[in-house]
């Protein structure tokens, strides 16, 4: 996850046990305080995430996991959380099918970012102007916004276990189409100014552009901020692109979050003196994250050093090499997990932890209540204004759904087949969790969806679950001919890309192999010689078990999904 260490191993060995020496000073070496002086949470991009979908191996996203998290730390000190900005929306703009379900989320965010999260200072992004400039929720801190139509607040100070800080937001150009700004330069120097003026030790700055080399170039040119939370729109890393240490920028340290809170950023801030430049330290989160990585090397390494034992051609002088690197490597993982904080000899310093919000985490139980208490209301909401809708009839001459009943009365084979696959199951999991009325899962679970003679949110009669027309095609004209195969008739084998581009994306499905969940709906009564064809290999149920075996399957504390 996030940056990798070096191509070669022994390089990134090499510059850990080169950062441990100069780290850890000799005679005359500041103490290290015991505990931070406050903890910095940091979000962004969160775009209307309030719960984890059930589709992946280790769904991510969670506000009351979140909150939990940043419960437990203000349980053992001071505590600052901060978001970069767009939190409201999924999607701007929304289409009007969507308005009532993320209104009510976004009322929810903001309600649950007051009281619960207690958010200091929130950003503005673009996923918060769906609605526009007048429904955004909540007091953003923008320096350089022109438009006075939305509640900006005041630069914030605040005293944060003793220890004052100030944030400011500012918005790269570009960064939020046809928003009225000013030169984010010369206004992020006013505010840092002013914070500073204000007695601030620490200035954390909310920045919202379209790229990191943006968001870098921005923070580089208005200079002395401390800390830097970028949110960046589309380009906001997924959860294995995250960035496990900050990126340094002058005497700015800049740190990115996951989108869609999958990934919340956790600084622990050490102070020693009265002010000056922090350091980056290896802290205890990191150490294991760089330890996974290490792992990663490690198992690559000794399937390389496997493989050339088997070649009695291979170079001794070489093979004496890769097993140098593995022993440097294994030795800097083993240093890591004994002694994971290294701070620097002197002056202040902090510890980076990329937090991945993961299921086994604990919950905030208040905060899940009021997320299945969205769920029924916003589920409400979306059918009473779907049931006015009536499913739009196909085109002349062209075909409708007609459902799993029908085709039974020639293909009974295959629909039994069908029936002991997960496909049969697919909305049964909605009901299970409260989200068959849910418009960003729905559309994966039902057969026709939003297509003419198809299903609707309102109307999914007898088109419920992932039946054969999902992939063969609307087969009205196919039972009216009793089963004639000439044009507008079914397709006996859908696209190559037809599960990929439409449900089982990486969001949705992290184990989706084409071959492998392939082999799970084809067998005897149903494509029995592609399945033959397919041969042996791993099944889309096998890669998906192994997956939620890695992922561990117990929820955490309190989680009741």
């Amino acid at each position: 996850m996030g940056r990798r260490f070096a191509a070669l191993a022994l390089a990134a060995a090499a510059a850990c046990c080169s950062k441990s020496e100069v780290n850890r000073g000799g005679a005359g070496a500041d103490s290290v305080p015991a505990k931070p002086a406050f903890t910095l949470f940091a979000l962004a991009e969160v775009r209307g995430q309030i719960g984890p979908c059930g589709c992946t191996s280790d769904p991510l996203g969670d506000i009351s996991r979140t909150a939990k998290l940043v419960a437990e730390a203000r349980a053992a000190g001071p505590v600052i959380v901060v978001d970069a900005g767009s939190l409201l929306y999924s999607q701007s703009p929304l289409p009007a099918a969507l308005v009532p379900e993320e209104t009510l989320k976004a009322s929810l965010l903001a309600k649950i970012y007051q009281q619960d999260l207690k958010v200091s200072a929130l950003g503005l992004g673009p996923a918060d102007l769906a609605r526009g400039l007048g429904a955004v929720e909540l007091p953003r801190e923008v320096a350089n916004l022109r438009d006075t139509s939305l509640a900006v607040a005041p630069l914030r100070v605040e005293t944060v276990g003793g220890t004052v800080v100030g944030t400011f937001g500012v918005i790269a150009p570009g960064a939020v189409k046809d928003l009225p700004i000013d030169d984010p330069v010369a206004a992020g120097k006013r505010a840092v100014s002013e914070l500073r003026d204000r007695h601030a030790r620490v200035v954390v700055a909310l920045v919202q552009a379209s790229s990191k080399k943006d968001a870098v170039q921005l923070v580089r040119d208005i200079g002395g901020i401390d800390f830097a939370v970028a949110g960046l729109g589309q380009s906001a890393p997924e959860p294995d692109r995250v960035e496990i240490e900050p990126t340094k920028i002058g005497d700015t340290w800049l740190v990115i979050p996951a989108n869609r809170g999958q990934v919340v950023s956790r600084i622990d801030v050490y102070l020693r003196g009265s002010g000056g430049a922090f350091a980056d330290a290896i802290g205890a989160g990191a150490a294991v994250a760089r330890g996974a990585e290490i792992d990663h090397q490690l198992a690559d390494l000794d399937a390389q050093l496997a493989k050339f034992a088997r070649d009695p051609s291979a170079d001794p002088k070489f093979l004496a090499q890769k097993q140098a690197e593995r022993a440097q490597l294994a030795a800097t993982r083993d240093k890591l997990k004994a002694q994971p904080l290294e701070p620097p000899a002197r002056g202040s310093f902090f510890t980076l932890d990329q937090v991945r919000i993961a299921k086994t985490l604990a919950c905030d139980v208040a905060v899940q209540d009021e997320v299945k208490h969205y769920d029924l209301a916003a589920g409400e909401a979306n059918v009473t204004a779907a049931s006015a809708q009536a499913v739009p009839p196909p085109a002349k001459g062209q075909a409708s759904y007609v459902g799993m009943d029908k085709c039974g009365d020639c293909h009974q084979a295959a629909v039994d087949f069908w029936k002991k696959t997960v496909h049969a199951q697919a909305w049964q999991t909605l009901v299970d969790r409260g989200q068959q009325f849910d418009y960003e899962c729905i559309n994966c679970h039902v057969t026709g969806w939003d297509q003419p003679g198809g299903t609707n949110l309102a109307h999914t009669d007898n088109l419920r679950d992932v039946q054969c027309e999902t992939c063969h095609g609307p087969a009205s004209i196919h039972v009216a001919k009793g089963g004639d195969e000439r044009p507008f008739a079914v397709r006996r084998a859908p696209p190559d890309d037809l599960c990929a581009s439409q449900c089982h994306t990486h969001e949705h499905s992290d184990t989706f192999q084409h071959d492998a969940y392939l082999r799970d709906i084809v067998g005897a009564g149903h494509g029995e010689a592609l399945r033959k064809k397919l041969g042996d290999g791993p099944t889309g149920h096998e890669l998906r078990t192994a997956a939620l075996d890695k992922a561990g399957r117990t929820l955490g504390a309190g989680c009741t999904r």
